[in-house]
């Protein structure tokens, strides 16, 4: 009987011979590597094979990322407006921080300029008024402030102190139509007056002689006459001079030094002069309506004479 599987003599020989002949270019490509050609020849015939086998794992990364729910993406970005709006804040509140250190340092400034005793005070309100330009600090009595102080910013004269409370004060600006303050101009001496217009960027000058030696650019400064206002302090720079051959006043006009509508930290003086009409200026029920003093210094009578004409 035929066996069904017939042993091949033949097969069997080419089967050793293949091996044999496998086993030798093993070792001749582990020993010279001389079959690099053929297989980097092999790698780029078979390149497109392998990407086209990558598609099906691409594409599930791809639905992957795709599937996240328009909610989760929209929880995500309000979360990340709510940061951006922190973030904001921040620099909006170390913006406010470095100027007010700027504020401070500058008056701090200013206050190493001032011979007198000063106090540091924090505007905390305004009149709504337009027409009266007044300011409300968080100083009082207790702090000793008194009607009549002088107020100054890191730039000048701001007012004086007409009202005073235990834990504030009400303090009217130079701007007011209702003040006025006597000075003299830095250069020369020329005294004046220089009177509130009603607008917070400009002063009057009232009173002065047509042939008065005043230009633009001249810095007004406090005369200190009747004792109100300590002398020195600038006031306001003169920007407009005119001269009426007809009429017996120039009209002068000045822009105040002080910053009326920005500051908001100030600084009330503790002049020894004021120290002295303390006991006076706090007695009274009212400010005067127009704080005004001469420019004669004989005009204001001293304490020794005002005893003599008592008597």
């Amino acid at each position: 009987m035929k066996p069904i599987f017939g042993q091949n003599t033949a097969n069997r020989y080419r089967l050793m011979l293949f091996s044999v002949i496998s086993f030798v270019l093993i070792f001749l490509d582990h020993r010279f590597e001389f079959l690099n050609p053929v297989r980097f020849t092999l790698s780029i015939a078979t390149a497109p094979i392998q990407y086209v086998a990558d598609i099906p794992a691409e594409l599930l990364s791809w639905s992957e990322s795709s599937v996240r729910s328009r909610s989760d993406l929209e929880d995500e970005n309000a979360r990340l407006q709510s940061e951006v709006l922190v973030l904001k804040r921040r620099v909006q509140k170390l913006a406010s921080t470095v100027a007010e250190n700027t504020r401070l340092k500058e008056l701090m400034n200013a206050s190493d300029v001032v011979d007198d005793q000063v106090l540091i005070a924090e505007i905390i309100g305004v009149d709504p008024d337009p027409y009266r330009h007044e300011a409300i600090v968080n100083k009082g009595s207790g702090d000793d402030v008194y009607v009549g102080q002088a107020v100054l910013d890191a730039e000048g004269l701001m007012g004086q102190v007409i009202e005073v409370g235990l834990l504030s004060s009400r303090v009217l600006l130079i701007s007011d139509i209702s003040h006025g303050i006597p000075v003299h101009v830095n250069r020369n001496g020329v005294r004046a007056i220089a009177v509130g217009s009603g607008k917070l960027d400009q002063l009057n000058l009232i009173h002065v002689p047509d042939t008065a030696d005043i230009v633009r650019g001249d810095l007004l400064v406090s005369s200190g006459l009747g004792g109100r206002f300590p002398k020195g302090y600038p006031v306001g720079v003169v920007t407009k001079v005119e001269h009426d051959p007809g009429q017996p006043f120039a009209l002068v006009e000045a822009k105040p030094m002080a910053n009326l509508d920005r500051s908001r930290h100030v600084l009330l003086v503790f002049s020894e002069e004021n120290r002295k009409l303390m006991p006076l200026l706090s007695g009274q029920a009212a400010p005067a309506q127009k704080p005004i003093a001469t420019d004669n210094p004989e005009a204001t009578p001293s304490p020794e004479k005002e005893g003599v004409n008592g008597q």
